[in-house]
Order: structure tokens, then sequence, then C-alpha cells
């Protein structure tokens, strides 16, 4: 089954880490690809010490904001490498790309790659990609959609990130 996150409200990343979570307590072994992101988070931490996750990150200390550079090209390029060989290896039962539509949005990788992989995933792989302004394309390729839209964010009001909540 294929599921997209995506949306402009807060949650899309940890709703995606939440079924890994719930995967991992049902035995079932995970793997967490990141796109656009190189900093670690609090979740990160968490997630790194159940033993049947696995989670990489390819990108930058700071999220991209502007227009990305050379390296975050390459980082996304050894990303969806390393997606693709976590499919071939059949190990994993949920494999997630989380922020793969900022990576699209940033045309870092290219939205036919995305596709190719959804249809080289076996069916018995839950495929999740997370992130905002999924495209028309990858959401008709889905099987689950759900749209995180923001409300209200307290963000507005001049509050930062933090710990244990955001970062």
């Amino acid at each position: 089954m294929i599921q997209v996150y995506t949306g402009n409200g807060k949650g899309k990343t940890t709703a995606a880490f939440g079924l890994a979570l719930r995967a991992a307590g049902a035995g079932l072994n995970v793997y967490i690809g990141q796109f656009a992101k190189g900093s670690s988070c609090s979740e990160h931490k968490a997630l790194r010490k159940i033993k049947n996750i696995k989670l990489e990150q390819f990108g930058r200390e700071c999220f991209i904001r502007d227009k990305p550079r050379q390296m975050d090209v390459e980082f996304a390029r050894q990303g969806m490498e390393k997606i693709n060989k976590a499919i071939a290896c059949r190990n994993y039962q949920v494999i997630i790309l989380d922020e793969i539509n900022i990576a699209l949005k940033f045309k870092l990788v290219r939205l036919k790659e995305v596709l190719d992989l959804i249809k080289l995933t076996p069916k018995n792989i839950e495929l999740v990609l997370t992130g905002r302004y999924a495209p028309a394309q990858l959401i008709k390729a889905a099987d689950l959609v759900s749209q995180i839209r923001e409300v209200k964010h307290y963000y507005r009001q001049g509050l930062k990130a933090r710990k244990g909540i955001e970062l």
C-alpha cells in the first residue's frame, strides 16, 4: 500500500514516525529515509533505540529555505539509491520517505523517479511518502492520502520550536 501525508499543517512526519513505532511494536522492520533534513531531533534519538527501525538522513544540517545547492541534489540522489536498495532487499515491511515531497518541490529528485519507485515496490511493503506539496500524480498513485491542514499554529504568535515537541 502507498500512503501520502501532505498539506501545510504540523504533523506529517509525526504521523509517519508514529506509524513506524506501531509497526516496530508489531515486529515489523522499518526503514526511514529522511530527505532535505540533516540535523538530529529528539524523535531520532528515540527511534534509533528501537532495533527494528533504521533511520538515515539525506540532507544538510539546516532545512532548505532558498535555492538548493548541488550538495542537496547529491544527498537526495544518495537517498534514492538507498531507498531503492531498501526496497530491493525486502528486509523491510514499512519504508518511509520523509519529506520526499519537499525534495520533489525543490527538484532534488524527479517525479518520474518516485513514481517508478512506487511501481517497483512489492505489494507487501507499506510505502509512506510525506511532505508538503504532494504532486497530483503522486496523490493519484497512492492508496491512502491524508491532507494535514493548518487551522491555527502558535508559531504565528512568535513561539519558537520546543525540545520534545518540535525538536
